[in-house]
């Protein structure tokens, strides 16, 4: 197998298609191994046109997908600092946060702190028993 590229395909069904790709031409029957293809779709609204992003294929849990040659119609390569690889590129990323189609979030120590509802809830009761000693403290020497 040669090296993997990003790459944009135009298929024979008329989809076009953006992947990172590897071409298997090592036997009599080359294909074209594509990891996490997402279609590009083009929308509009109002006077404007944008791209949109959807899986190549909703249903399979598998992110590669292989197909013969015969069935693009063309493919270009594009470089990594192309905005169609980075749309690509963070697509995958936030859907790399939904499992099961729920939103999974990974906690990180930048979130803030990493405590149970009870250690917050003690925390802030000492919070508040220091305060209102520390106040009553003032009231009486007053």
């Amino acid at each position: 197998m040669n090296e993997e590229f990003y790459c944009c395909l135009k298929l024979v069904s008329g989809e076009e298609v953006i992947s990172e790709i590897m071409i298997d031409d090592n036997d009599t029957d080359p294909v074209i191994v594509m990891q996490t293809p997402l279609k590009v779709e083009t929308m509009t609204r109002g006077s404007s046109g944008y791209m949109k992003l959807v899986p190549w294929m909703s249903v399979p849990d598998d992110d590669i997908f292989i197909i013969k040659p015969d069935k693009v119609i063309t493919m270009t390569e594009l470089p990594e600092d192309h905005e169609m690889v980075e749309a690509y590129q963070h697509y995958n990323m936030q859907r790399a946060f939904y499992v099961d189609g729920e939103r999974k979030v990974r906690v990180s120590k930048q979130m803030g702190s990493l405590g149970s509802v009870k250690d917050a809830r003690s925390n802030l009761e000492k919070i508040y028993n220091t305060t209102a000693d520390h106040v009553s403290g003032i009231a009486t020497h007053a």
